[in-house]
C-alpha cells in the first residue's frame, strides 16, 4: 500500500466536547484533510514543539523521551498512522539504533508529538486517507475567501457552538446519504470535530 506524506495544519479547541482538540492533519501533495481528536495534555505538548520560542521550564514527558532517545542514540525515523477502527486511529513508530531498525505501537497523539521533536516525517496509508480524509472542495468564485478561512487553520482556533452538544451516537438514525450531506455542511462551516464524528459513522455503516 502505498503512503501519503502528513503535514500538522493547526490544532482546534473544541467548546462542545469538554477537554478535547482536534489536531489537523493535511496531505502534502493535496486538499485532504485528516482531523484527530486528542487530550488536552497531548493538544499541549504538540503545541508547545510547533512554537518552536516556547521552552517549557522542565522537560514535559514527550521532551524527556526526546532526551532520553539521544542520550541512548535512538533515533525516530518517521511515524506511520497505520490503521484505523471505529473510529480509532492506530499508530506506529519507525525507531533506528546502531543501524537495527525497530517499530514501536504508540497512540497517534503521542507519535505526532515525538516525530515534531525528531523532525521525522508523518505518513498514513491512502486507503485510510480514502476513509476517512475530508476534502474541501473550492468554487471558483468562492477561491478567494475560502483560501482566507483556510489559512485561519495554520493557528489554533474555536469550532463548534457553544449551545449545542452532539452526542457521539446521535447520527446512527441517518441514512448514508443524509450524513454525507451533514458530512458537507460541517466541512463547509470548517466544524472539523462534528465532521469527525459523521465520518465516523460513515465508516461503521459502510463497513
Amino acid at each position: 500500500m502505498s503512503l501519503v506524506k502528513l503535514t500538522i495544519k493547526g490544532i482546534s479547541y473544541s467548546q462542545t466536547q469538554n477537554g478535547a482538540y482536534a489536531l489537523i492533519l493535511n496531505e502534502v501533495d493535496g486538499e485532504r484533510k485528516l482531523p484527530i481528536v486528542i487530550g488536552a495534555f497531548e493538544a499541549q505538548s504538540i503545541a508547545i514543539a510547533l512554537e518552536k520560542e516556547i521552552k517549557p521550564p522542565r522537560p514535559l514527558t514527550h521532551d524527556l523521551f526526546k532526551n532520553f532517545a539521544d542520550r541512548f542514540d535512538i533515533v525516530v525515523k518517521q511515524v506511520i498512522i497505520h490503521k484505523l477502527v471505529d473510529g480509532v486511529f492506530y499508530s506506529s513508530i519507525i525507531c533506528e539504533r546502531d543501524k537495527i531498525e525497530e517499530i514501536i505501537d504508540a497512540r497517534t497523539s503521542d507519535a505526532i508529538a515525538l516525530a515534531l521533536r525528531f523532525n521525522a516525517p508523518i505518513f498514513t496509508y491512502k486507503n485510510i486517507l480514502d476513509k476517512a480524509g475530508i476534502y474541501l472542495s473550492i468554487n471558483p468564485t468562492e477561491n478567494t475567501e475560502n483560501q482566507e478561512n483556510d489559512d485561519i487553520l495554520s493557528t489554533p482556533e474555536t469550532f463548534g457552538q457553544e449551545d449545542v452538544v452532539v452526542p457521539a451516537d446521535s447520527y446512527s438514525g441517518y441514512s448514508l446519504k443524509e450524513l454525507y450531506q451533514k458530512l458537507d455542511e460541517a466541512v463547509q462551516n470548517e466544524d472539523y470535530e462534528k465532521a469527525a464524528k459523521i465520518r465516523d459513522e460513515i465508516s461503521k455503516k459502510e463497513s
